[in-house]
């Protein structure tokens, strides 16, 4: 239970929001918190968010695959053996 005491404008402030967003002062303090709360957490990266590093993506591959020569000739090998061992 919380209880806090608002000066004249911030509770017309708080009346209007809540009217507008049709919720009520304690679903707003909620969202209000855990929006600040998240503002105060370390931003994830890209794969974190993704759900992390592929485990076994690159296990095997050649250190070389950085340039994209190699890349595109390692796709085509991979699609040209593929192919040819489903027929």
């Amino acid at each position: 239970m919380l209880s806090i005491n608002l000066d004249k404008e911030t509770e017309t402030y708080l009346v209007e929001i809540i009217s507008k967003e049709n919720i009520t002062s304690e679903e707003l303090l909620k969202q209000l918190i855990y929006q600040h709360w998240q503002s105060l957490q370390t931003p994830q990266t890209l794969a974190q968010r993704r759900g992390g590093h592929p485990q076994h993506l690159l296990q095997d591959a050649s250190p070389d695959l950085s340039l994209r020569e190699n890349r595109k000739n390692a796709v085509a090998n991979h699609i040209k053996n593929r192919n040819q061992s489903s027929q």
